[in-house]
Parts: structure tokens; C-alpha cells; sequence
């Protein structure tokens, strides 16, 4: 998977915390009921531009300027942060939640070991760390010793290990550094027998894979260095794929690949397990529509490097996605949706130059997420409603056997070689933790490699999948979490829906500590697979964005009116959540159904559907939303821009909106727009403020202290609108 569609799907926030009932949730505290908050003074200007012959107010542009250089807006964000926290300050659940959250992250959590030669490199977190520690073992019994502890990279804890990979051999380690929650990557080098860091540093990686080539050196994907003072809002062009060659500075790397004149293209490189070959994926967005490029590693290594890097193409065209699986010898395998929508497993022999695609495993009814090749075996990890399952077959596809999972909830993994049986895959659910499994394909043994201990008991929730209808009678999936015991009795209880909906993007049953302290205090979690995301394949994606995308705020709505209808919530109960693209939709349905929710929780949102693509990564959204500058999509996008459509007038629930003023991904620049708007406008009584983060970006990287405490004020916030109260 391209590293910028990783990220957007690494981009989900997680939720909040302490045993609450409810109370009558149309309850309006005390202190508002009164009168309308004061918020900060906003400098609103007279900016209206015409657009399409439509005249479009932007009073608050100066607000999209870099918080961290103008002290204007930095000024702003200081008084706004003020009024939140005064307010945070009186919600009585705050203390509890934060306690709450902190007692149940606190167990030691293992990430997916990975192998290099004879080594077993994972993370772990003791519990509490603020950032995840790397740890290798010599053997797969053998006692894990530390390398890389980023909790001591910066005083604040804002400074993450990111990405990284041993060499085949396990001699080097490589690793990104990410700081302040940035986007921006710096790429070192461990030896890993002392453990000692090399001299070797490259900087102005960005959406970029790690790939050894042998020992010598690796392949990755950087842009050109930003203007002075731009580097956290400038458009990037022209990623390349460059050779970093140990023990050599950076200004020596060598040019693998690059498209000069499709400044917009970017591209990434992996290099296959045997170290045969280098696959050059290209791509111009988030569409899953890409190009592919191979490289004869073997054959140029045998040349002496001479002659450049020869470059063969594979498939050329942006139409259809090409996800490399691996190689052996000269076949190669694929999972592509060419000629099927829901995926299908395909492989190539590169001997010949006139290779034809044969299929090894045809579509299916679920839609195919993954394949990787472990000892002589091929593990498929398809979705069905949202759902994993995970099936073993042969080199020619035929079936060997499914791998038990046993209950609703996420695989993931399965990573490992060829010729190796051993693979290592993780398990979670709304209600499990993690649990980190290893399989011998040989021998068909699973055993557990790292299991958390916990402070609840799984078996007292209830985890349930529902379908209800949306506006146009399309049948949606929702996953639903509550006590078991709220559950028997049919209880209606504050209930928290959160959705996304957007970029092919898959939402699949994850523990989060904040949302399990919500389930405690009881309430209910709700998320619903709405369309425009990528649970069922091509068709679901297509039906929720560009001209479509109505019915993604269509499906969360009816989604919300369900759980009303159905009980599970009483009347003034629902609260909602979103980030990122979810934070779009938050910020949209509110504006069209304000009557229908308690509170609201857009994070990190895109909210001004008119500039999005002028700032960092949001050309690439271009996919899903389509071009500001062109008057169809104009039309759409100016329909449902949470910015231009705020209803003055009409009563709004209470809204928290939350960002970060080193979000490099959506500029915080959206949400102090959308902030000021909403407190501009008469809305009623409820609070409508916002919630800055320091030292943070889109979400990756957060210090399990800054996470703990902002999940404690959104669940707060919340719950004190939406009737939620401790015991």
C-alpha cells in the first residue's frame, strides 16, 4: 500500500473515560443556561470573492496563516485555548475520565515483530510511556534488549519513532523520526550489534517506504526542500525515489526515479524479499489508480552499478490500483481491482518482456485487503462487512484452509517471507486489546507471542453489528458496543456514533482506552460504515464522493435517526465524533440536521471545501472532493462546506472542535476558520469552542499524555451534553 494511503488511513483518532449514567440528557448546564458564552474577539474582514457568479465571504482567511510564525493568529489561538480550558476546567467528569483513560492504557503493549536475518525486531510500550520503545531479540526465545527509547528525543515527548525495518540480514536497522507530530520524516541508521547510531541522516522524506537494498544501502521517496518559513503549509511536487548508500552523506544519493514533467505524480519503492527486485509504485492522489516500474536489482548489481538504473514498466496508465505482493525468481504476484471492484490476486513472469497477467485467485464476494507470500504459502486477508478473514492457499491459488478468529474484529499482519512458515499476525475488537499471535504455516501451530493483561473483563460488553436503511434505501452496517447488562435491558444511554466515510478508507472493529471508558461509565459506541469508504470494494468508495458525496452525510444521519428510533438512545443523547475527513462530516451534518445531535467532536476536520487544495497535501484530495476551480464540482463542494453553510438562526448542539498547530496533513488553518464562524453566528445557548493541541499534527506521533488528556476534555465535553453522569 503506497505510504500516503497508509497515512490517511493511519489518521482515525482514537476516543476517551469513568462509570457515568445518565441523567436527563436535554439538561443545559447551569452556567450556560443563563446566558451565551463570551468567546474571544475575532478580526473579521471584508474579503468576498465571486466565484462562478456566486459572491463567497471569507472574513476569516487571515486565520490559514502558519500559527507558528504569525503572532496574530498565534494571539488568537492563546485566547481561544484560554476560554476552552476555563471551561474544561467545570465539567465534573473531566478528572474522572482523564483517571479512567490512564488506568486502562496502562498495560504493556507489543507491536508486530518483524525479522531481519535470525532477529526479532518489535515495539513495546511498558504502559504509560509517551512513546513506543524499540526492542530486538536474538532469538524467538530469546530476552528482548532495547535499541531505540524516543521517549528521551524531546522533553515534551512530541518527538516519535515512526517507521523502520532491519535489513534482510538484521546487521542495520533503519528508521524515520517524526517531531511534533509532523508529516516530515528524518531517516537514521542503527548498527545493530552495538547498538550505536551511524553517521547516516537524510531529511525531507514524506509519505515514503523503507527498502534495503542488500546492505549497502536503501531506497526512499523525498520532495524538494520547502521554501524558507513553508514548511508546514506548502503545496509538495515532485516526490522522487532516491539510493541513500551507508556511510555517505546525503548530497551523494543517487536519482533512482522521477517524473519532472508530472511535477504532481509521487512515487515509492519496495524491494522484494529475496532482494530480486525494486517495484516502483506511482501514483497522482488517493485514488487507488496507479503505475508500476520494476528494476532488475540482481542483474544491476552484476553490472557494478554501471549504466544508471534500468527501469522497466509494468503498468502504465492511472486506471486501476496494483498493490505488489512479492516475488520468486521472476514471478511476481499482485492484488489489483482490474476488472474487479471488490480485488483479485493476479501474477506476472517477468522472463519474457512480453509477460500477460495470469489470475491465481479470482473476485469474490469479500472484498480482498491483502496478500503476502509466507514459506510456500499465500495468506489472503479479506473484509467481509467490515470484518476480517483471513484464508491460506497455495502458490496457484488453491485453498488449504481458513484461519479460525473466532469473533467480530481486525487481522492484521501476516507479514513474512518466502521459504520462512513463521509469520506473526494481530487481533483486536471494540472490547480486546491487541493480542499478538505467531503462525507456522507448516505446522499449521498458532500460538500467542504477546497478550495484554487487562483491567476490565471483555466478556461484560457486548459487541453487535446492525444494518438499517439509509435515505435512499441503501442498507448501511453499524457496529454497536455497549454493557452487557445495558444491553439486556434495553436501556436507552448517551451514545457516541462516530463515521468517515471518505477515500476508500475501511473503518474496522480497534480498541481504543477512551472509547472503552465511555462504555464504562455506560454509554453505548456506535460507528457506521458509511458509503464513500472502502468496506465493499470500488462501487461503495464511488457512491460516496465527488457528485455523491451527499450520501455519505445522508448514510451518518439515518444512522443517527436509527439509533434514536431503535432505543439505544434516548432523545438528546447522541453525541458524535469524526477526524480527519470524519471531521468534514461532522462539521456538514451538523449544519444539516443541528436538531438531531446533543454534541459534537469534529477533529482535525477539513471544513473550507473551497481552498482545501492549496495547502500541503490537500492536492491529493482532488479524488475524492474534485477541483474547487471547476464550477461542477464547485457547485457540490459549496453545497455542503462546513465553513460556508454554518445555519444562523438555528440551535446548534454544543461543539468542541479539536486541532493542532503542527497538523502539516489538514492545516489547523480549517478549524480556526470554522471555529471563528461558528461563535460569529447566533446558534443558541450551547458552547461552540476550540481546542488547539501544541507540539501535535494530524494524530501519529501524539505522546500518551497529550492523547490521554485530550480524550479526557472531548469525552467530557460530551458527556456533560449529552446527559452522561458518574455513578
Amino acid at each position: 500500500m503506497p505510504p500516503f494511503r497508509r497515512a490517511l488511513i493511519a489518521a482515525h483518532l482514537v476516543l476517551l473515560a469513568e462509570p457515568l449514567t445518565a441523567q436527563a440528557p436535554d439538561r443545559v448546564p447551569m452556567s450556560l443556561s443563563q446566558s451565551r458564552m463570551a468567546y474571544p474577539e475575532t478580526r473579521r474582514d471584508d474579503l468576498v470573492e465571486t466565484l462562478f457568479g456566486e459572491r463567497i465571504a471569507d472574513p476569516y482567511r487571515w486565520l490559514e496563516n502558519d500559527v507558528r510564525t504569525d503572532g496574530e493568529v498565534a494571539d488568537w489561538v492563546a485566547r481561544e485555548n484560554a476560554v476552552t480550558q476555563r471551561y474544561l476546567a467545570t465539567l465534573p467528569t473531566r478528572s474522572w475520565f482523564a483517571g479512567r483513560i490512564r488506568e486502562l492504557m496502562d498495560y504493556e503493549r507489543f507491536g508486530l515483530p518483524m525479522k531481519g536475518g535470525k532477529r526479532y525486531f518489535y515495539t513495546r510500550n511498558s504502559g504509560l510511556q509517551n512513546q513506543a520503545q524499540l526492542w530486538v531479540r536474538e532469538s524467538l526465545k530469546g530476552k528482548g534488549r532495547l535499541l531505540l527509547d524516543p521517549n528521551g528525543w524531546a522533553k515534551d515527548g512530541a518527538t516519535a519513532l515512526d517507521d523502520w525495518k532491519p535489513s534482510h540480514d538484521g546487521r542495520f536497522l533503519l528508521y524515520s523520526v517524526q517531531d511534533g507530530g509532523s508529516d516530515w520524516r528524518v531517516l537514521r541508521v542503527l548498527d545493530v550489534a552495538t547498538g550505536k547510531p551511524m553517521d547516516d541522516e537524510v531529511r525531507w522524506a514524506k509519505f515514503t517506504a523503507l527498502s534495503w537494498v542488500g546492505s549497502e544501502g536503501f531506497l526512499y521517496s523525498r520532495f524538494p526542500p520547502p521554501a524558507e518559513g513553508q514548511a508546514f503549509q506548502q503545496r509538495t511536487y515532485n516526490q522522487a525515489i532516491w539510493f541513500h548508500r551507508l556511510g555517505t552523506a546525503q548530497s551523494a544519493d543517487e536519482l533512482v526515479f522521477a517524473t519532472p514533467d508530472q511535477p504532481e505524480t509521487g512515487h515509492y519503492a519496495k524491494v522484494t524479499a529475496d532482494g530480486h527486485w525494486a517495484i516502483i509504485t506511482s501514483s497522482t492522489g488517493t485514488d487507488a489508480r496507479n503505475e508500476v516500474r520494476v528494476i532488475d536489482l540482481t542483474a544491476h548489481l552484476k553490472a557494478g552499478r554501471k549504466g544508471g538504473w534500468p527501469i522497466r514498466t509494468l503498468v502504465s496508465g492511472f486506471e486501476h490500483d496494483w498493490q505488489p505482493v512479492e516475488s520468486l525468481g521472476s514471478r511476481m504476484w499482485f492484488v489489483t481491482n482490474s476488472d474487479a471492484p471488490r480485488y483479485r490476486l493476479v501474477s506476472i513472469d517477468l522472463a519474457t518482456p512480453e509477460s500477460r497477467w495470469t489470475e491465481i485467485v479470482p473476485q469474490g464476494a469479500d472484498k480482498l485487503e491483502q496478500a503476502t507470500i509466507v514459506g510456500t504459502k499465500l495468506i489472503l486477508n479479506y473484509l467481509r462487512n467490515a470484518s476480517t478473514r483471513a484464508v491460506i492457499v497455495d502458490l496457484k491459488g488453491k485453498p488449504a484452509r481458513q484461519i479460525t478468529l473466532g469473533t467480530i474484529g481486525t487481522a492484521s499482519g501476516f507479514r513474512g517471507r518466502p521459504g520462512d512458515p513463521e509469520t506473526f499476525y494481530a487481533f483486536t475488537s471494540f472490547n480486546r486489546p491487541s493480542t499478538i499471535f505467531r503462525l507456522n504455516l507448516a505446522s499449521g501451530k498458532t500460538t500467542i507471542f504477546a497478550e495484554p493483561k487487562l483491567t476490565f473483563r471483555p466478556a461484560d460488553y457486548a459487541v453487535e453489528q446492525r444494518f438499517y436503511k439509509s435515505k435512499d434505501g441503501t442498507e448501511i452496517p453499524l457496529f454497536l458496543v455497549r454493557r452487557k447488562d445495558i444491553a439486556e435491558a434495553g436501556r436507552a444511554v448517551p451514545t457516541l456514533l462516530y463515521g468517515y466515510g471518505g477515500f476508500d478508507v475501511s473503518l474496522t472493529p480497534g480498541f481504543s482506552a477512551a472509547r472503552m471508558a465511555w462504555l464504562e461509565a455506560g454509554g453505548a459506541f456506535a460507528m457506521a460504515n458509511i458509503r464513500g469508504g472502502g468496506e465493499f470494494g470500488k462501487a461503495w468508495h464511488d457512491a460516496g464522493r465527488l457528485a455523491n458525496k451527499q450520501n455519505v452525510f445522508d448514510d451518518f444521519i439515518a444512522g443517527g435517526e436509527y439509533l434514536l428510533r431503535e432505543g439505544v438512545t434516548p432523545g438528546g443523547g447522541l453525541v458524535i465524533q469524526g477526524g480527519s475527513n470524519g471531521g468534514l462530516l461532522v462539521g456538514a451534518v451538523v449544519n444539516q440536521r443541528p436538531d438531531l445531535f446533543a454534541a459534537a467532536n469534529p477533529q482535525v476536520g477539513v471544513m473550507d471545501m473551497l481552498r482545501f487544495d492549496r495547502f500541503t497535501a490537500g492536492r491529493y484530495w482532488v479524488d475524492d472532493y474534485g477541483y474547487p476551480e471547476r464550477e461542477g464540482d464547485f457547485r457540490v463542494l459549496r453545497a455542503y462546506s462546513p465553513y460556508h453553510n454554518i445555519a444562523a438562526g438555528k440551535t446548534y448542539p454544543a461543539i468542541l472542535v479539536t486541532t493542532a498547530d503542527t497538523d502539516d496533513r489538514v492545516v489547523p488553518g480549517h478549524s480556526f476558520k470554522y471555529a471563528a464562524a461558528l461563535q460569529a453566528a447566533d446558534l443558541g445557548p450551547k458552547p461552540h469552542l476550540i481546542r488547539v493541541e501544541t507540539r501535535a499534527g494530524h494524530g501519529s506521533g501524539k505522546p500518551t499524555n497529550k492523547a490521554i488528556e485530550e480524550s479526557a476534555d472531548v469525552l467530557a465535553f460530551l458527556g456533560e451534553w449529552s446527559g452522561l453522569r458518574p455513578r
